[in-house]
């Protein structure tokens, strides 16, 4: 029996040392692809700003001077330098949101809300939109790239409204055995269901540009960052009813002395998403 036990220990030493191992190779290639989008992105950007500049000049200088085809490929030529511009920013920013270390604190996210609305006053003011939050607990997490997170989910709220109706927005929380759930609702245009994952991916849109504006970075990054504190991030809609966003925040001592008991909303029967 004694033998048998020796085994089996020696037997789960080695499948845990296998799977220490595997966890380490991976985050070293989850770094280094992270290092080569940084580099990469940051060296096209020089020779690609020569680029725009020159065809730039070109379209100043020679506008109208030309026949209409020479405009039209100028003016494509522009737009797509711009657009290239714009992708490479995104993707520094993709970058940088998962290898930044943190800087962790005891974080009010009422107050991180309260930010997010003066930031985004002008949108809200335009879209008459309507923003409701109770009060969010205190949790640990790095107040810039919460807030970030926070202004994404809220900015997409606004930006994915139905035509003619007024934006809803509703930030509420629900405190579990270890960590806080958070949720952003919005009666905007929604999706469907199937593609709940397809949007965190990087550069994934499900609506044209022409309409809305971006290259469908933002809840990439947002995943990321909640990831790297240790949370997951889901998504529940219904298309012409509206969008849930989820994300978890695990609290510590430090967040339960300062924020157990507040947060608790009508998030009661969350479901993730399964496995």
């Amino acid at each position: 029996m004694e033998t048998r036990v020796q085994e089996r220990t020696l037997e789960l030493e080695a499948r845990t040392k296998e799977l220490e191992d595997r966890s380490a190779e991976l985050q070293r290639s989850n770094a280094d692809l992270a290092q080569f989008a940084y580099i990469a992105s940051h060296d096209l950007q020089e020779p690609l700003r020569m680029v725009g500049s020159y065809v730039g000049l070109l379209a100043r200088r020679y506008q109208g001077k030309l026949d209409e085809t020479a405009d039209k490929h100028i003016a494509f030529a522009v737009d797509g330098a711009n657009r290239m511009q714009t992708l490479i920013r995104d993707l520094l920013d993709y970058s940088r949101a998962g290898t930044h270390q943190l800087n962790k604190e005891s974080v009010s996210s009422e107050e991180l809300v309260r930010k997010v609305l003066t930031d985004l006053q002008v949108a809200i003011r335009d879209s008459s939109a309507n923003v409701v939050h109770g009060t969010p607990p205190v949790a640990e997490a790095d107040e810039t790239k919460l807030l970030q997170a926070l202004q994404n989910l809220i900015g997409n709220g606004i930006k994915f409204a139905k035509d003619g109706t007024q934006p809803e927005i509703r930030i509420t929380a629900l405190e579990r055995p270890s960590e806080w759930v958070f949720a952003g609702s919005d009666n905007g245009i929604g999706f469907d269901p199937k593609y709940c994952d397809r949007i965190f991916q990087i550069f994934q849109r499900l609506n044209g540009s022409a309409k809305y504006a971006g290259n469908g970075i933002g809840l990439a990054i947002c995943r990321r960052i909640i990831e790297q504190h240790g949370g997951r991030m889901w998504a529940e809609s219904e298309p012409g009813v509206g969008s849930t966003f989820f994300f978890t925040l695990p609290f510590t001592k430090l967040s339960q002395d300062g924020g157990r008991q507040r947060g608790r909303s009508e998030l009661q029967g969350v479901r993730e998403p399964a496995a």
